[in-house]
């Protein structure tokens, strides 16, 4: 474990994250049956929007260890709904690879070439993202803190 987090330390993944939901937002809009990007379909806008919450989170994630401040309330809360959107993330895991399995269903059907490699890169993606949002809960405790507010108040110096 060590190893592993010199390599992914919190900054990286961080980034990372960053990069793969960045990916999967724009990869979002695309149709991989029919090879185009669909900027009007209502339900394509869920995901973008729904990690905006995992993007705020990355801030003060990365907020609180670069001015060693303590857990609070309103991160606990955050970091609860990120825990929402995990599952989410295990279910786009689910419906990806159903997806990419139904190729052998539509070989009588003109199936574009980039299907296979485009939903696989989807899956990856998604498969990906699973694992680096449960390090960075892993990153945040050991940075941050975990959360005991018992205490909060003796703890809290506002003169500092």
């Amino acid at each position: 474990m060590k190893k592993l987090h010199n390599i992914l330390n919190w900054r990286t993944t961080n980034i990372a994250i960053s990069v793969v939901l960045l990916a999967l937002i724009v990869l979002n809009f695309y149709g991989v049956y029919t090879n185009r990007f669909y900027f009007t379909k209502p339900t394509n806008y869920i995901f973008p929007i729904l990690t905006m919450t995992h993007f705020v989170y990355l801030y003060v994630i990365w907020f609180k260890i670069t001015e060693n401040e303590l857990p609070d309330p309103v991160m606990r809360n955050l970091e609860y709904s990120v825990y929402a959107l995990a599952g989410f993330y295990f279910y786009k895991i689910y419906d990806s690879y159903l997806v990419l399995n139904s190729l052998t269903e539509f070989q009588q059907h003109m199936v574009p070439s980039t299907f296979e490699p485009s939903s696989t890169l989807i899956l990856v993606l998604y498969i990906l993202l699973a694992p680096l949002t449960v390090l960075s809960f892993w990153q945040r405790r050991r940075h941050v803190g975990a959360y005991k507010f018992e205490n909060y108040n003796d703890n809290l110096n506002i003169w500092q």
